[in-house]
């Protein structure tokens, strides 16, 4: 038996905000990424508490990252030389429409992506695109309010169309929206969301997550009529919650912080708002404004496929003595005590991923596609040579669950892609020292470096594992 699928599709998965740098090439518009700094004011700006204008002088590493808009042919070619079967980038909405707001594209940006796309292409590598990255035109921001303005949902259209149309017949998996949970937590970040003192935050992010729900679905019609052999799928920033232990309170606790992320996927999976979430608004006097044809909208557009970043379980207690200390993909929780964890104090639980595989599939019956799954650490470089061998532990770790999920519970699963297959901007910590990938960019957080590629041991380790399609992972 197949360790893994036949045509599984393995690869590895960047960002545009996080590599391409060139942030005034090719007419960009400056977007909310840009204005978000780097070291201890960035959670601030990125949860919207701290206004991007009152920064005097931050870094911002986003602007340059590794420049993959120079250098996106020579690592394509590497991915290549690994085997890649596909390769997860996302669309900068600024490089497309500067301002967002646009009647025509700026044929510039579209021409970078097409180039990109054919350059996979090339090489057999299946393009899976994100249509949104945490990616919004700073125009929209300040003219609009962003995502809170429901006029965002046509120039998001807007965008699909553009895209869908040009990449007909080149392009078959799209992600509608990049870890779209994330929005009640890096409001700004996620969103491009600001707020007022006077405002409820709770009721601006609902707001703005309707708008989104509302725009995914529109997105999966159009794509569907545009070209019917198009995939799209949700993408949430996933990790099961456990109970702290077995007392009943913590049990309901772990499900009360599962609900509060899979709501998102609730609606876009099974195309209507869940009861349990729809009595959280009604106890929290919050309303969204459905408009007349929204409900059909959201039953006509769910998705093909539930995509899902996967670095850590979390830990749920009804006990407010224990303090929330155990770090994560933005989302804090209670340390587990059976776990290790990273440098950057994020626990390490391969089992969890397949837990998590298990719960996402019950729960739709969709296939899924782990399209984030990584470490992040500081990478000793010793004149080219980086021995990497706790990423190969954690990355091996995670795929025997993996391939457990598949094998023994009957999961399915489209595909793999590691997050940062190649070193870029940590988007949690705006570091460039938080190294993933498979391939060393030579590159810090001032701009400095030869911006020369290296292979890491991992590059040759995740090429047999790709070749073996999953059989060595040793």
């Amino acid at each position: 038996m197949e360790a893994f699928p036949k045509h599984f599709l393995w690869g590895g998965a960047t960002a545009a905000n996080q590599v391409e740098g060139a942030y005034q090439e090719g007419h960009r518009g400056l977007s909310n990424i840009d204005v978000i700094p780097s070291g201890e004011q960035r959670f601030l700006v990125a949860s919207g508490k701290l206004h991007y204008n009152q920064i005097k002088e931050g870094k911002y590493p986003s602007h340059y990252a590794v420049d993959a808009y120079h250098h996106y042919k020579e690592d394509i070619a590497l991915f290549a030389q690994m085997g890649f079967k596909v390769y997860r980038f996302s669309i900068g909405w600024s490089r497309i429409y500067p301002h967002g707001d646009e009647e025509k594209p700026n044929e510039e940006g579209l021409l970078f992506y097409e180039n990109i796309i054919n350059e996979c292409l090339k090489y057999n590598i299946e393009p899976l695109v994100t249509i949104n990255h945490f990616d919004v035109p700073l125009h929209l921001v300040e003219t609009y309010g962003s995502w809170r303005n429901r006029q965002c949902i046509d120039f998001y259209l807007n965008l699909c169309e553009t895209l869908f149309n040009r990449f007909k017949g080149k392009v078959k998996y799209w992600i509608t929206f990049n870890e779209i949970n994330m929005i009640l937590h890096m409001p700004f970040m996620a969103a491009g969301l600001m707020f007022d003192a006077s405002e409820n935050r709770d009721e601006i992010c609902y707001l703005a997550t309707h708008h989104e729900l509302v725009a995914s679905a529109k997105a999966v019609i159009l794509a569907h009529k545009i070209d019917p052999s198009m995939k799209l799928g949700c993408m949430l920033a996933a990790g099961n919650a456990y109970p702290y232990s077995c007392n009943p309170e913590d049990v309901m606790e772990s499900i009360k912080m599962d609900r509060e992320n899979y709501f998102f996927a609730d609606v876009q999976c099974r195309g209507f708002y869940p009861t349990y979430a729809l009595k959280q608004l009604e106890r929290n006097q919050i309303t969204i404004p459905f408009e007349e044809n929204d409900e059909n909208v959201l039953k006509e557009g769910v998705v093909d496929f539930v995509s899902f970043s996967y670095y850590n379980s979390l830990v749920a207690t009804s006990n407010t003595e224990l303090k929330s200390t155990a770090k994560g993909n933005i989302f804090a929780s209670v340390e587990n005590p059976y776990l290790k964890s990273s440098e950057w104090g994020w626990q390490i639980d391969p089992l969890g991923l397949r837990i998590t595989c298990n719960i996402l599939y019950d729960r739709y019956q969709k296939p899924l596609f782990i399209v984030e799954n990584g470490l992040g650490a500081i990478d000793q470089f010793n004149d080219g040579d980086i021995q990497d061998d706790y990423r190969i532990d954690y990355l091996r770790s995670h795929l025997k669950a993996l391939k457990d999920a598949i094998n023994i519970d009957g999961v399915d699963v489209l595909g793999y892609t590691t997050w940062g297959c190649i070193d870029l901007i940590s988007a949690s910590t705006g570091e460039m020292k938080k190294r993933y990938g498979f391939i060393y960019v030579d590159a810090d957080e001032s701009g400095n470096g030869t911006l020369n590629r290296y292979k890491k041991k991992s590059f040759s380790w995740y090429q047999e594992v790709i070749k073996s399609n999953g059989q060595n992972l040793d």
